[in-house]
């Protein structure tokens, strides 16, 4: 734009330049150059001042006029660019192989930058660079990297990739591989070209990072759920291997001594044994059961289960789930340890309570979600709790206090014996 001062000064100029003339004219040649000479005179000047002022007025307009339309012509292709690459992410983000995404990217890079080849180039686990995705013609890629040059230019051959653009795939400081662009338009580099690229090189190294975070939490998944089968096996089968191998231990002493009654009585207790361990196998196999995060509901998880454990056990088991209850504040954790408690707790009711009813009840109360397990079981003494001096270990207890512990939730029994026991587990919702 002109400055103001210039606009006034291409008005008060020529305004000026011609009452000077006409105050020359009049005062100085008007003795000299008769009418209309120095009309005429007047004019000429007038003209030729004019002619001067309208090329420099015109001059300047035609270069306003080019540089607004070259900075227009920038600003369009750098809209065309950003859409681009917005379509561009919008197609990657739709994908979930990563090969794929990798494709799209070299595909999306020849395309925008009018190039005649594309690649793009990772760096593996031994610190090699490797060809992961191209476009274009193959005949002009060494897939080998023995055509020498950086990491990109060795994976083409030199008669097809001349010229050639690049711009690294970061993740932190840490340079992971290259996109590259060669041929076709690729020798004029301008900035609009390098921003391009670089900013689908950001795509690329964002999807590629993801799909590294991805693999890392699956892995870490897969770790968590094995030591947590683990522990089920050592809390629970294992104790009741442990169990039986005593037992055939008895047993067989029974049997040295001819003392065939007591080893009968073992005997039936090992059969009893075996029943409760096939049992065990059942609802574990029964827990590995995939459930997708969006359809869980912690009331239809404990019904299911409670309807496989009363098949199994030959309890009757009845749920009963407050008809407001919303669990979609949990997190996946907490639900999943809330589920495992009340699994234990059927579990410990089939194995020590000697119960025919088994009652589960989950509401809120006080703003904390509240889960009780109530048998009409024979009950327990609960200061000997602890105590492991029977046949049976009781394990479960701590595992329960221990799934509890973890999400800040409060657990509690209530027992007197002969008349049954009530667990009690409450969860604070704003901790979960």
């Amino acid at each position: 734009m002109i400055p103001g001062r210039v606009r006034w000064l291409a008005v008060a100029l020529p305004a000026a330049l011609i009452a000077a003339i006409e105050l020359v004219s009049d005062t100085i040649f008007d003795p000299y150059l008769p009418f209309p000479v120095d009309t005429l005179l007047v004019t000429a000047v007038v003209a030729t001042l004019a002619a001067v002022f309208a090329r420099w007025a015109f001059g300047t307009m035609d270069r306003l006029t080019t540089s607004l339309e070259a900075r227009n012509a920038e600003i369009e292709a750098k809209a065309a660019s950003a859409n681009a690459l917005h379509a561009v992410s919008q197609a990657i983000a739709a994908v979930d192989d990563l090969e794929e995404i990798l494709t799209t990217t070299v595909r999306s890079a020849r395309s925008l930058l009018g190039a005649e080849l594309g690649l793009l180039v990772m760096i593996d686990s031994s610190g090699e660079p490797e060809l992961r995705a191209t476009s274009g013609p193959e005949t002009a890629f060494d897939r080998t990297g023995s055509s020498g040059g950086n990491e990109a230019s060795r994976f083409v051959h030199h008669s097809a990739g001349s010229s050639m653009l690049a711009a690294p795939l970061r993740r932190g400081g840490v340079t992971i591989g290259t996109l590259a662009v060669a041929g076709g338009a690729v020798p004029s580099h301008q900035v609009g070209d390098i921003e391009t690229l670089s900013s689908l090189a950001n795509q690329a190294a964002i999807a590629i990072e993801n799909h590294r975070l991805a693999a890392e939490l699956r892995a870490l998944a897969v770790q968590h759920e094995r030591e947590r089968i683990a522990g089920e096996i050592h809390d629970g089968l294992a104790q009741v291997l442990g169990y039986v191998n005593t037992k055939s231990q008895a047993v067989e002493g029974l049997l040295e001594a001819g003392r065939l009654d007591d080893a009968r009585s073992q005997m039936a207790e090992l059969s009893a044994a075996a029943r409760s361990m096939y049992v065990d196998v059942r609802e574990a196999i029964a827990g590995l059961a995939e459930r997708t995060e969006q359809t869980f509901d912690l009331g239809a998880e404990v019904r299911d289960y409670a309807s496989r454990f009363a098949e199994a056990s030959k309890l009757a088991v009845s749920v009963h789930v407050a008809p407001d209850l919303d669990t979609s504040d949990l997190t996946p954790t907490t639900r999943d340890e809330i589920v495992a408690i009340v699994k234990e707790a059927l579990t410990n009711v089939r194995k020590h309570a000697a119960a025919n009813r088994v009652t589960v009840t989950i509401g809120l109360e006080a703003g904390r979600l509240v889960v009780r397990i109530a048998d009409d079981g024979r009950g327990f003494d609960p200061g000997r709790a602890d105590d492991r001096s029977g046949d049976w270990p009781h394990y479960g207890m701590t595992t329960m206090r221990r799934r509890a512990a973890s999400i800040d939730a409060e657990l509690t029994w209530a027992s007197t014996p002969g008349a049954g026991t009530t667990v009690k587990l409450i969860v604070p919702l704003d901790a979960t």
